[in-house]
C-alpha cells in the first residue's frame, strides 16, 4: 500500500514496474514467460523478490523531500525488491521542489506527487489527467476500506438492536415482577390495616378492663382505710380492757374474736389490694406491647407506601427507558437498511471501477510501450550527446593547462611559443656528450611529434635520475658551517672547564684525606682512652676497612670489655652496645669539642655503675662546653646546674618549670 496522496509520485517512480506482477523466484518467472510466449498471450511485467537489501539514500535529504521507500508498505517477502526499485528516488510536492532538490543532490531521482519524474539523465511528465494504476488501486483499497466499515457499522448496529431488544425482555421481566410486588404490597397492607383494627378494639377492652381494675383497686383501698380505723379503735378498746379487767371473760373473747374477724377481712383486703394491682400492672404492660405494636405496624406501612411510591418511579423510567429502546431499535433498523444501500452502491461502483481499471491499463500499456521506446531513443541520444561534451570539456580543460603550464614553467605566451615552436619550425639537433659535430649532417630536421615525444620521455628520465634541485642549498650550507664553528667552540669551553673540575676535586680529594686522617686520628686516640674509663679493663679501638683509601674506606669499632673475648658488637648486650656508642660519641667530642653538646636519654639502659662512670666524664665535658641532656635518671639531675621539666596542672594544660640547682647549694 502507498501512503495516500503519494500514489502518483510511486507510480511514476516505479515506471512500466507499477503494474508488473509479483512472482516467488526466478524460476517461476522463467516459467510464466515461456507460458506467455507459448499462449501468444503478449508481453508483462514480473516482479522477483530480492535476494539482497538495497542500499537507502545515504545523507541529508533536500528540504521538503522524502525517502520513496518510506512511502510504499509492501509484504515481508517484497519489502527488499520495492527498496530495490525505489532506490534513489525521493518525493516533493512539486516541480520547482523537484529543481531545488535535483540541484542540491544530482545523484538523486526526483518524483512529484503529480505524477512528474525528474532526473538528471532523464525526466518524464504531463498531464494527469487519466488516473494511474497506483491511484485507481488506492481507490479501490479506499472503497474497500469504506465497505468494511459500513459492514462493520451494520454489525455493530445488529449487536446494539440485540442488545437493546435483550434490555426491553429484562425491563418487561422487571416491570411485571414490579407488578406482582405492588399487588403483594396492597394484600399485605390491608392485612395490617385490618390487623390494627384488631389490636385496636383490644387495645379499647385493655383500657376498660383497666378503668375496672382502677375502680376495684379505689374501692379496696376505701375498705382498707375502713378497716384499719375499724381495727385502730379495736386496738383502743383492747388497750382500755386491758387496763380496765373489769370486763366479764364473755365480752373478751366476743371482741377477740370480732378482732380475729376483722383481722382476717383485713388480710383478705390486703389480698385483694395486691392482686388488684398485678392485674392493673399486667394490663398497663399489655396496653403498652399494643401500642408499641400499633406504632411498629404504623411505620411498616409507611414504608410501604414510599416503597410503592419509588416502585411507580421506577416502573416511568423503565417505560421511558423502554421508549427510547423501541427509539433506538427503530433508528438501528433505518441504519442498516441505508448501510444495505450503501454496500450495494459500492459494490456497484466497485465493478465500474474495475471495468474503467482493466480499459485503463490496456492503454497504459501501450502508453508505457511507447514510452519506453521513446526513453530509450532519448537515453541514446542523451548519452552520445553527453559524451561529446565530456571529451570537449577535457580537452577545453587539457588546453587551458597546457597554457598556463607554458606560462609558469617557461614564461612564454602560448601565442608565442606557436610561433618560435610550433609543428611548422624545424627542430635542431642536439648533440649527445661527448660527441662532435658533423658538417655534413644536418643541424636541424623537421617537427616528428613520434620522435619529438621520444625525446621528451628520454630528457624526462634523465631529468628524474639527477633528482629535484635545491634552491637554498648554499643558505643552509651556510647556516650549518656557522652552527658547526659554534659547537666547536663551546666543545672546547666544555674540555678546559671538565679539566678545571677534575683539577678541583683532586685537590678536594686531597684537602678531606688530610681532614678525615687528623680526625680518625684523634678519634680514635680518645677512643683508646675513653673506652677503659667506661669499660674498667676492657679494650676499644677504631680500625678502617680500607686503610689504602682514605675516601671509600669504612670504620669499624673493636670492643672487648673485661673478661670477654668477643670484639664484635652485635654479640654485645644491650647496655655494652649503648654504652660502646656512647663512648665513640665521648672521643668524637673529645677530639673535636663544641661549645654545647645535646645527647637525649644517652643513659637510660645503663646499670648504677656505668652511670656513675658516664656522669664522671659528663663533668668533664661541661668544662669546656655546655651539656643539655634528656634523662629520667635521678643521679643525672643531681649533678645537673639547672632542671627544666614539663608538668601538667590541675585544668589539664600542660606547664614547663625550671629550678637552678648550683645557686640553691651555693
Amino acid at each position: 500500500t502507498v501512503a495516500p496522496g503519494n500514489e502518483e509520485a510511486i507510480a511514476a517512480a516505479l515506471g512500466p514496474v507499477a503494474d508488473a506482477v509479483a512472482v516467488e523466484s526466478v524460476a517461476a518467472a522463467v516459467d510464466a514467460i515461456r507460458r506467455l510466449r507459448d499462449d501468444d498471450a503478449g508481453r508483462a511485467q514480473l516482479v522477483i523478490p530480492a535476494q539482497f537489501d538495497a542500499a537507502e539514500v545515504s545523507g541529508d535529504l533536500p528540504a521538503g523531500a522524502v525517502a520513496a521507500t518510506g512511502l510504499v508498505e509492501a509484504p515481508e517477502h517484497l519489502r527488499p525488491t520495492v527498496a530495490a526499485l525505489l532506490a534513489g528516488i525521493v518525493v516533493v510536492d512539486d516541480l520547482a521542489g523537484a529543481q531545488e532538490a535535483l540541484a542540491a543532490r544530482p545523484e538523486l531521482v526526483v518524483a512529484t506527487r503529480g505524477g512528474d519524474l525528474l532526473g538528471t539523465s532523464r525526466a518524464a511528465g504531463g498531464s494527469t489527467g487519466a488516473p494511474s494504476v497506483l491511484h485507481m488501486q488506492a481507490a479501490l483499497e479506499e472503497a474497500r476500506t469504506a465497505h468494511d466499515d459500513a459492514a462493520a457499522r451494520g454489525e455493530r448496529a445488529r449487536f446494539a438492536i440485540s442488545a437493546a431488544q435483550t434490555e426491553l425482555a429484562a425491563a418487561n421481566v422487571v416491570h411485571e415482577d414490579t407488578l406482582y410486588r405492588l399487588h403483594q404490597s396492597d394484600a399485605a397492607l390491608a392485612a395490617v390495616a385490618e390487623q390494627l383494627g384488631q389490636l385496636g378494639s383490644a387495645v379499647r377492652a385493655a383500657n376498660a378492663e383497666a378503668e375496672r381494675a382502677r375502680a376495684s383497686l379505689e374501692e379496696a383501698s376505701r375498705t382498707l382505710e375502713a378497716d384499719q380505723t375499724e381495727l385502730a379503735g379495736l386496738v383502743e378498746r383492747l388497750d382500755a380492757a386491758e387496763a380496765d379487767p373489769a370486763e366479764s371473760a364473755d365480752v373478751i373473747a366476743e371482741r377477740t374474736t370480732e378482732r380475729d374477724r376483722l383481722a382476717e377481712l383485713a388480710a383478705g383486703a390486703r389480698s385483694r389490694e395486691t392482686e388488684s394491682r398485678l392485674a392493673l400492672r399486667t394490663l398497663e404492660e399489655r396496653v403498652r406491647a399494643l401500642a408499641n405494636r400499633a406504632e411498629s405496624l404504623e411505620r411498616a406501612a409507611e414504608t410501604e407506601r414510599e416503597a410503592r411510591e419509588r416502585a411507580a418511579e421506577r416502573e416511568a423510567v423503565r417505560v421511558r427507558q423502554a421508549a427510547v429502546a423501541a427509539a433506538v431499535s427503530e433508528g438501528a433498523r433505518r441504519a442498516l437498511a441505508r448501510i444495505e444501500g450503501s454496500l450495494s452502491r459500492s459494490s456497484t461502483e466497485r465493478e465500474r471501477a474495475e471495468e474503467a481499471r482493466t480499459v485503463r491499463e490496456a492503454e497504459l500499456t501501450k502508453v508505457r510501450a511507447q514510452v519506453d521506446e521513446l526513453a530509450r531513443e532519448m537515453a541514446k541520444l542523451t548519452d552520445v550527446a553527453h559524451r561529446d561534451e565530456v571529451a570537449r570539456a577535457q580537452q577545453q580543460l587539457r588546453l587551458e593547462q597546457l597554457q598556463t603550464r607554458a606560462i609558469e614553467e617557461l614564461g612564454t605566451d602560448p601565442a608565442d611559443l606557436l610561433t618560435e615552436f610550433g609543428p611548422d619550425q624545424p627542430v635542431p639537433v642536439v648533440l649527445a656528450p661527448g660527441e662532435e659535430l658533423d658538417e655534413s649532417k644536418p643541424s636541424s630536421v623537421p617537427y616528428d611529434r613520434e620522435e619529438q615525444t621520444k625525446r621528451l620521455r628520454a630528457a624526462e628520465r634523465a631529468l628524474a635520475l639527477l633528482g629535484r634541485v635545491n634552491p637554498l642549498a648554499l643558505e643552509e650550507f651556510a647556516a650549518l658551517e656557522e652552527r658547526h664553528q659554534f659547537l666547536t667552540t663551546q666543545l672546547a669551553d666544555l674540555k678546559k672547564t671538565r679539566v678545571d673540575l677534575l683539577e678541583i676535586v683532586r685537590e678536594i680529594d686531597e684537602r678531606v684525606e688530610v681532614i678525615f686522617a687528623d680526625a680518625y686520628r684523634d678519634t680514635a686516640a680518645q677512643f683508646e682512652r675513653i673506652f677503659p674509663r667506661l669499660f674498667p679493663g676492657g679494650e676499644g679501638r677504631l680500625i678502617l676497612t680500607e686503610p689504602d683509601s682514605w675516601l671509600t674506606t669504612g670504620i669499624d669499632v673493636e670492643a672487648r670489655p673485661a673478661g670477654k673475648k668477643v670484639k664484635r658488637l652485635s654479640l654485645l648486650s644491650g647496655g655494652e652496645r649503648s654504652l660502646t656508642a656512647v663512648a665513640m660519641l665521648i672521643a668524637i667530642f673529645k677530639a673535636r669539642p663544641s661549645p654545647f653538646y645535646v645527647m637525649d636519654e644517652v643513659e637510660a639502659a645503663l646499670d648504677d655503675a656505668n652511670l656513675g662512670r658516664l656522669l664522671e666524664i659528663f663533668s668533664e665535658l661541661r668544662e669546656d662546653s655546655q651539656l643539655i641532656v634528656v634523662t629520667h635518671q635521678k643521679r643525672t639531675m643531681e649533678i645537673a646546674d639547672a632542671l627544666y621539666g614539663v608538668t601538667m596542672r590541675g585544668d589539664g594544660v600542660t606547664t614547663v618549670v625550671s629550678q637552678r640547682m648550683r645557686e640553691e647549694s651555693a
